[in-house]
């Protein structure tokens, strides 16, 4: 028996939802109260299905590790992926400090949820958090795969089944609730509209299949299964996010939602109403859990393509140096110092929520133009290297993959644009300054590789 082909339909779909789902992006849904079903519907029509179809065909063409950079690579060259080689360091840098806040805030929650609102705390917060992190990585002690998906079961599947489980109940008992389940909520009106950059973190919440999808060519009918898993994925996946958004709108009103800390606050509410006063606690501990986990496995993932691409001399050579332990060690020092300053931001913007709304957006967007260059590379490797064999690939031939590629890349700009709006809940009284920091901080992100490609293209030409 082939070993390497005998992946199952349910251990991809587990796989899939592990990936995707995720507890820090529900409470910028549950801001669109009974409308974040129809925002995630479109979602999943532009964004969601047409990442799974495009990096299927992908990773099964070329089902080595790298994935997206790889893909790049073939399509474009090496250029253009190092450019998404540093956005995807560069924007899992700026999504630290928004992590450890989540985890700080949950942390607090409990004994004085005041802290959770106080700006020095959560800078100070942050800065131990992730140096402390950065050293255990410097000695080569991160998280086993066996503890990171015991965290993302733990930390995150069980909060959210829990979550939309009391949500339910609630519903069904006719509770008070914030929210109308109506045909006129259904559809964005009003104060969602005004909303609409909340659009990016919901976006960003659903990515991760492309991860996944390099495991399709260990499936034995990939063809015929993996479009499965797909529609069993999304499934779950949406049906997951939306009770769980459902049920924090449910019972948290708009604007007393905390952004970092609004699963917390739900959890209170049914705490106090069904008289579990254990529950939050032991959700507490389980949400730091997951959040540790993820940050102990990503912390030093997303340094391999800096270090890979430093080794072939695209980025300087100093970033190259390891230790004994194998681990790059100046990159993972310079990513902690790039989390130090950032996490003045939670002193120098006016609220907690404000904060870690800016690096939330400004990391979705980031993100979004990694997604952007996966859809412009599925279609060019359409045409480029057609006779690459792929297992799976994009049903309707030349329709299906420009429907499927111009669904991902269109959604995607849209949203990122929406993000230069500012949210209503979230006020900021300067919107040129509101406005000053997303382009600065995009141009800031983008500027060391573009500048690099440059520079070594005036060198060739030399």
């Amino acid at each position: 028996m082939d070993t390497k082909k005998s992946l199952g339909l349910f251990q991809l779909v587990m796989i899939n939802v592990i990936a995707v789902d995720s507890i820090r992006t529900l409470t910028f849904s549950a801001v669109y109260g009974f409308s974040l079903v129809f925002f995630y519907l479109v979602a999943a029509i532009f964004f969601l299905i047409p990442t799974a179809l495009v990096s299927a065909e992908l990773g099964t063409g070329w089902p080595n590790r790298g994935g997206i950079y790889i893909w790049t690579r073939e399509a474009f060259g090496k250029k253009l992926s190092l450019f998404v080689i540093w956005l995807n360091w560069i924007y899992n840098v700026i999504w630290y400090p928004t992590i450890m806040a989540l985890i700080a805030g949950t942390f607090v929650y409990l004994f004085n949820p005041a802290l959770a609102e106080n700006k020095l705390y959560m800078c100070a917060s942050v800065l131990i958090l992730f140096w402390l992190a950065t050293l255990i990585n410097c000695f080569g002690m991160r998280a086993s795969s066996l503890f990171s998906t015991l965290g993302a079961l733990l930390g995150t599947i069980l909060p959210m089944l829990l979550i939309s489980f009391l949500g339910i109940v609630w519903f069904f008992q006719g509770l008070p609730m914030q929210i109308q389940f109506t045909w006129q909520q259904f559809f964005p009106e009003g104060a969602q509209n005004s909303n609409l950059a909340f659009l990016t973190n919901v976006l960003f919440g659903l990515l991760g299949l492309e991860m996944a999808a390099t495991h399709a060519a260990e499936m034995r009918n990939p063809q015929k299964d993996y479009p499965r898993s797909i529609f069993i994925s999304v499934i779950i996946i949406l049906t997951t996010i939306i009770l769980a958004s459902l049920a924090i709108a449910l019972v948290v009103p708009r604007h007393e939602l905390s952004l970092a800390t609004g699963i917390m606050q739900a959890f209170v509410v049914f705490a106090d109403a069904y008289h579990l006063s254990w529950m939050p606690p032991l959700i507490a501990g389980c949400i730091i859990l997951g959040g540790l986990s993820g940050v102990g496995a990503w912390i030093i993932g997303p340094t391999k393509g800096l270090l890979v691409a430093s080794q072939d001399g695209s980025l300087p050579a100093f970033l190259a140096h390891t230790n004994q332990k194998g681990v790059p060690i100046r990159i993972l020092v310079l990513q902690a110092v790039i989390v130090s300053f950032l996490s003045l931001i939670f002193i120098l913007m006016p609220t907690v929520n404000s904060s870690y709304w800016i690096l939330s957006l400004i990391t979705a967007q980031l993100a979004l133009l990694v997604y952007i260059i996966l859809f412009a590379a599925g279609l060019k490797l359409h045409y480029r290297k057609p006779h690459v064999d792929r297992p799976f690939r994009i049903p309707g031939k030349k329709l299906g993959i420009w429907l499927v590629c111009s669904f991902g890349a269109i959604g995607s700009f849209i949203v990122i644009l929406f993000g230069f709006l500012p949210p209503s809940i979230i006020p900021f009284h300067n919107v040129f300054s509101y406005e000053l920091i997303l382009i600065g901080g995009i141009v800031v992100c983008c500027f060391p590789p573009l500048y690099l490609i440059i520079k070594n293209r005036s060198r060739c030409n030399l």
